[in-house]
């Protein structure tokens, strides 16, 4: 005779589950405001060896020279990079002589980029603000957006942004993202999972479950990343969406809000664009 299962329960597994509608969920402050979770992406931050939430150092490097090459970075010249993190690009930028602002979400990494750039008297502009809501006074010869920050924004989101791109530019300055691409799509399946303090208790330092969905849209080409974190006190879920592109349609994107896309790239270091890129990045300026 099998056990009665409590209703609850399969309400629960339910919910746990369901799919939701694309960008029906925005959580973004829960993961890089967290106490804990913060420390744990600064810590992938600051990993040179790996590619997780930044890239890793030689990368890095050579994506720097490039772009002060591509875009006549000098002394004179004023760049945003928005989603700086612990100041992997800014810094970089910094000791060229370039001046720098970087605006990050997170507290934490912000607090590590300050005390990095007084270690080595550079100086950089850092604000800890949701990019979203950052204005200005200021206009910029290049804004950044790297390791495809852009890709996790809703459609109203990535609108405010374009806009914001739009009024922070000088009429000469560019706009350098990343994006991933169709094929980065392609490769992605859905699943359902779950784990025991998943990813060595990424999500708490306290034992807890994770349930993990990944749900793809296949007419957005939308992928989310779904985690049900179920500890003892408390039940929390975390919404990781990804906005998959062409080049056709981010240039339409782009254009759409007044932006001329110039060129294309396999990434951030200049490599000549290939369809079968998992990535890619874009080059734009405001339409003339």
């Amino acid at each position: 005779m099998s056990a009665a299962v409590k209703p609850n329960m399969f309400n629960n597994l339910k919910a746990i589950n369901e799919r939701p509608k694309p960008f029906q969920y925005y959580t973004a402050a829960e993961l890089w405001t967290d106490e804990h979770t913060s420390k744990k992406m600064l810590d992938y931050h600051l990993n040179e060896e790996i590619d997780v939430s930044s890239r890793n150092a030689r990368f890095i490097n050579r994506s720097v020279s490039w772009i002060i090459e591509k875009f006549n970075l000098n002394n004179k010249s004023n760049v945003l990079d928005f989603g700086c993190g612990p100041g992997l690009y800014t810094s970089r930028f910094a000791e060229r002589g370039i001046n720098v602002t970087g605006v990050d979400f997170s507290k934490r990494s912000i607090k590590y980029a300050a005390q990095i750039a007084s270690s080595k008297n550079l100086k950089v502009n850092y604000i800890n603000k949701n990019y979203l809501e950052y204005e200005t006074q200021d206009r910029f010869d290049l804004i950044t957006m790297i390791m495809c920050d852009f890709c996790a924004l809703s459609p109203e989101q990535r609108g405010i942004m374009l806009n914001k791109f739009k009024k922070l530019l000088k009429p000469s300055g560019n706009v350098l993202l990343d994006v991933y691409s169709l094929k980065s799509y392609n490769r992605r399946e859905e699943i359902a999972a779950y784990e025991f303090n998943h990813l060595n208790n990424f999500w708490s330092p306290e034992d807890y479950y994770c349930f993990v969905n990944t749900f793809k849209y296949c007419d957005e080409k939308i992928i989310l990343d779904k985690y049900t974190i179920i500890e003892k006190a408390q039940t929390r879920v975390i919404y990781n969406w990804l906005q998959y592109y062409s080049v056709e349609t981010l240039r339409r994107e782009f254009e759409d809000n007044g932006l001329e896309v110039l060129e294309f790239y396999s990434d951030v270091c200049g490599l000549p664009y290939d369809a079968e890129s998992l990535e890619f990045a874009v080059v734009a300026r405001q339409k003339n």
